[in-house]
C-alpha cells in the first residue's frame, strides 16, 4: 500500500502520526542513547537523563510496536532486559545527525530570534 503525502489538518494521516513518534523528545533520546549498542533499562535512563521510569517504559513500548527497537529478555535470575535499535531504528540514525547538525549550525540564530520576540513590545 502506498501512502500519500498527507496536510498538516489530516490528523488521521498515518504520516503525521509516524512522524508525531519519530519527533517525540524522548523517542530522539532514546535512538541517540540506543546508538552504541543494546542498553539494560537503568544504563538507558541515566544516559537519557531526566526522563522518568513510567515515560522511559511507554516509549519503549511504543517504539518496540513500531518496530524501532527489540527487547530481549535473558533467562537469568535477576532477570536481565536489553533494548536494541533494529535495522529499521537504525536506519533513523542519518535523520536524526542530520537534525542536530542543523540544530548545531542555527543555534545561535533561533536564539537571536527568540530573545528578540521575548523583548518586543507587546
Amino acid at each position: 500500500m502506498t501512502v500519500g503525502r498527507c496536510g498538516p489538518d489530516q490528523l488521521d494521516c498515518p504520516t503525521r502520526r509516524l512522524l508525531d513518534r519519530i519527533g517525540d523528545r524522548w523517542t530522539v533520546l532514546i535512538v541517540e542513547a540506543l546508538d552504541s549498542g543494546p542498553q539494560r533499562f537503568s544504563a538507558l535512563a541515566m544516559r537519557v537523563g531526566g526522563i522518568s521510569q513510567k515515560m522511559l517504559t511507554q516509549t519503549l513500548r511504543a517504539l518496540e510496536q513500531d518496530g524501532l527497537v527489540t527487547r530481549t529478555v535473558y533467562p537469568v535470575v535477576p532477570p536481565r532486559v536489553e533494548y536494541e535499535l533494529t535495522l529499521l531504528g537504525r536506519s533513523l540514525q542519518g535523520p536524526l545527525r542530520a537534525l542536530e547538525e542543523w540544530a548545531v549550525e542555527n543555534l545561535d540564530a533561533v536564539s537571536a530570534h527568540q530573545s528578540a520576540a521575548d523583548n518586543a513590545p507587546a
